[in-house]
């Protein structure tokens, strides 16, 4: 078999941790000797074994001398939640490691690769390095611009509405978009939505039919969510994050504050609103790398405006409204040739 081949196991390993292990990556580790797997692991939950050190401690140590490791990522050499990977590599007797993609985490950056080299391991990198660094897209960002990795999510009509005139959108999408739209939630760290989408419909942003958990994050620049809301009420068991700006009421905060939530105060932008920049900073010092934007239609046109999303996922629904809100607003485009665009795009059924 080829180093693609188990590169590619490593990958769908890898790709079990998804909702489990943020903010650390997604990372598959496959052992091989003598053209046989003899052990493979992932990295399933923050703070437990990474993928290296898991696959290592099922083998038995005299069979993985002079084996071969392959995963994803360059493997650690630092103390963190766990040791150093490349330890416990060097430890085992494993004579070649194959990495997919460079760590770009400042603490590694090649330095797990050097070391291993230095130690007389036979290090191969860039094994299908494009599918690495895009499983890792969420990590890669959150290192290197030290932002959360934002998802658009769109639930809408073949003419483009997500609520009918009346303000009314349960449900335009079936029951299996809505279970993947759980799972979208439970694969991102948060999930925000604006205030005049609590103030609409009340939703309570959990996840409920997937197992993992996510927290809440709601932009409300003037702190005027209810408290008989549903996420305010449920803000002592679910972690709420109220985001508002610096003039907002401070009696009210204390309020929220009490019944469970957070709230995080940001400078207003030029328009008055939530800086985005700002809100960024604070997401990223607390963690949180990767966000789920849920709506409604002046969020989505705004983070669109500013160019500050990754990734647009809509689920269209064969029904037709003919009039309502439409997902997107007025991003004052009149030139074809100054469009949206995206470099990828895929679509599915579900």
């Amino acid at each position: 078999m080829s180093d693609e081949f188990y590169m590619n196991r490593a990958l769908s390993l890898a790709k079990r941790g998804r909702g489990f292990v943020s903010p650390n990556p997604l990372v598959g580790a496959v052992i091989v000797k003598n053209g046989k797997i003899i052990s493979e692991a992932y990295h399933k939950k923050f703070g437990s074994h990474h993928a290296e050190r898991a696959a290592i401690l099922k083998c038995n140590p005299h069979d993985l001398k002079g084996s071969t490791l392959y995963v994803n990522l360059e493997p650690c050499s630092h103390f963190g939640k766990t040791p150093p990977c490349t330890q416990i590599i060097i430890s085992a007797g494993i004579k070649k490691v194959v990495i997919g993609q460079k760590d770009p985490n400042p603490l590694v950056n090649g330095k797990g690769i050097k070391i291993l080299q230095e130690h007389g391991i036979n290090v191969k990198t860039g094994v299908l390095e494009k599918e690495c660094i895009e499983l890792n897209e969420v990590f890669n960002k959150y290192m290197l611009k030290n932002e959360p990795y934002i998802t658009l999510k769109i639930a809408q009509t073949i003419d483009g509405m997500i609520a009918t005139k009346k303000g009314m959108s349960k449900w335009i999408t079936c029951e299996e978009s809505r279970k993947k739209v759980h799972k979208l939630r439970r694969d991102h760290d948060a999930v925000l939505v604006g205030i005049s989408t609590v103030l609409t419909d009340d939703p309570q942003l959990t996840v409920r039919k997937v197992k993992g958990s996510t927290c809440r994050i709601i932009l409300d620049s003037k702190l005027s969510i209810p408290f008989n809301s549903a996420v305010v009420k449920s803000a002592e068991s679910v972690e709420t994050i109220i985001v508002t700006t610096n003039d907002s009421s401070r009696q009210k905060e204390s309020k929220l504050v009490s019944a469970g939530c957070k709230v995080w105060r940001v400078k207003k932008n030029t328009a008055g609103m939530i800086d985005v920049d700002e809100f960024f900073i604070l997401a990223a010092k607390n963690s949180i790398s990767s966000i789920l934007v849920e709506g409604g239609r002046k969020i989505f046109t705004e983070f669109i405006r500013l160019n500050k999303f990754d990734r647009l996922i809509v689920f269209t629904a064969p029904k037709i409204f003919g009039q309502g809100i439409s997902s997107i607003g007025n991003l004052h485009i009149t030139d074809p040739e100054k469009a949206v665009t995206f470099a990828r795009y895929s679509w599915a059924k579900s």
